[in-house]
């Protein structure tokens, strides 16, 4: 008996490796090069905080394409801006704004495929003073930087601070 209760305790104190993490996705970028990241992603402090929750990317041709296959969660107006979303596997989530599309709620689109375009009109609001797409990516509900998707961001890797 004593046994077993020390190797449980044992169990407890002693960290066991961790298990590999769940590769990330590979995305394709969801307009085409020159691909120029006009403004950062901003973490919020907390779910209601300020913070810019996406990319903003510059956009010469207006083509918006899927980065990975999924099915469009909503297809509308948000305030007054046109925006699309995409669930993916995962617990994914895209966003794109603004973006004028045929697509409604429920189709299926496949990585590279066009979802849309951004309008040119000047009148429209939008966070650039010239055409850009503002990208978004919520993970199981949390906002998360779209360049981890991408590639542009490599995983924190949190190491043990005791033996």
């Amino acid at each position: 008996m004593l046994r077993s209760i020390v190797a449980i305790a044992l169990m407890l104190l002693v960290p066991a490796s961790a298990a590999p993490a769940a590769p990330r996705p590979s995305w394709d970028w969801p307009v085409d090069p020159p691909r120029v990241l006009v403004r950062q992603f901003i973490a919020p402090m907390t779910a209601y905080s300020s913070g810019h929750r996406g990319v903003d990317l510059a956009t010469a041709s207006g083509s918006v394409y899927a980065p990975a296959d999924g099915v469009v969660h909503f297809a509308g107006v948000v305030v007054d801006r046109p925006v699309l979303s995409i669930r993916h596997t995962g617990g994914l989530i895209s966003s794109y704004e603004p973006v004028e599309t045929t697509l409604h709620k429920g189709a299926t689109v496949a990585r590279g495929d066009v979802i849309g375009t951004v309008p040119t009109d000047p009148a429209l609001p939008g966070h650039c003073s010239h055409a850009c797409l503002h990208f978004g990516v919520r993970r199981d509900g949390e906002y998360v930087s779209p360049l981890l998707y991408l590639g542009g961001i490599e995983p924190s890797v949190l190491l043990p601070t005791r033996r």
